[in-house]
């Protein structure tokens, strides 16, 4: 089932939501200081392109630099990237069988507003890197 909604994902939405992330890390890989933002784009951006069967957890021993960073990431692009998750999800969740679809898009929402310190894994798998 995840394969199939992973699938109509890719097509409605998924493709275009990984540009946008896979831009933003292009962006922010410019600066030698954004390399890790543009890094945590990158991670987020393939899970925004096969969400089904994946999840966020937080890493452990994630701290206040984390912290530090999620803050200047919210003002760089987390809000812009929310932003698209918002829209595309309540533009999804028109139609009986984009539902599920909508509800990931909004499951995005908080990892795009603070990627940093969060890992994403298997949903069978949620706490193998502990």
């Amino acid at each position: 089932m995840k394969t199939i909604l992973n699938v109509i994902w890719l097509v409605l939405c998924g493709f275009w939501m990984c540009l946008g992330y896979l831009l933003a890390g292009a962006l922010l890989c410019i600066t030698i200081i954004g390399i890790p933002f543009g890094f945590a784009a990158f991670r987020i951006g393939l899970y925004a392109l096969w969400p089904f069967g994946y999840t966020a957890v937080d890493r452990p021993g994630a701290g206040a630099p984390s912290f530090v960073g999620n803050v200047l990431w919210l003002v760089l692009a987390g809000w812009w990237l929310a932003l698209g998750h918002i829209f595309t999800g309540i533009a999804l969740c028109v139609t009986i069988i984009g539902i599920p679809l909508g509800f990931a898009n909004f499951k995005l929402i908080p990892i795009s507003l603070m990627p940093l310190g969060k890992e994403i894994v298997r949903t069978d798998q949620p706490f193998a890197t502990r």
